[in-house]
């Protein structure tokens, strides 16, 4: 497994992968040493993620090879299935993948989801509109969010 890290707007970011696919996307809550050289495996998720924060990638085409269970995977691929700028509830995301009764197991895979940002799990919010529990930390999945909003905040001087 080739390893990189890189400075982004929300902090220190971890990217691991190989030929096979980038199997985890994470941010730190620590300062780390940005990567000199980043492996030929990874440049793309680099690339991509960098453009996002930019504002110009709205969807991401990586190879994707994250480790979990089938009910896991089930689940992270139809977060993948939220469009830029939208969100829905964790009981939404249950009724779609067929089981409304599995919402706390849906939220448990949600919050497992290794491929942040990619992944969107940060799309998946309270029924009730609320930033919920997310683990990059709430001010992370607000900013996301704001970031992806069609209606910027603008100052009102």
């Amino acid at each position: 497994m080739e390893t990189c890290i890189f400075n982004s707007p929300l902090g220190f970011t971890k990217i691991i992968g190989n030929a096979d696919g980038i199997s985890s996307v994470t941010v730190l809550n620590s300062e780390e040493k940005i990567t000199d050289i980043i492996p030929i495996e990874l440049e793309d998720c680099v690339i991509q993620l960098n453009e996002y924060f930019e504002g110009t990638r709205k969807t991401f085409s990586l190879k994707l090879n994250a480790n979990g269970t089938e009910f896991q995977k089930k689940v992270w691929k139809q977060l993948e299935q939220i469009p830029y700028g939208k969100t829905i509830s964790y009981l939404e995301l249950s009724k779609q993948i067929g089981d409304v009764k599995a919402i706390r197991a849906v939220a448990n895979a949600n919050g497992k989801n290794p491929l942040w940002i990619i992944v969107p799990c940060h799309r998946v919010i309270g029924s009730d509109g609320s930033l919920t529990g997310y683990a990059g930390g709430l001010h992370r999945k607000q900013w996301l969010l704001e970031h992806e909003s069609p209606y910027k905040q603008q100052s009102l001087f």
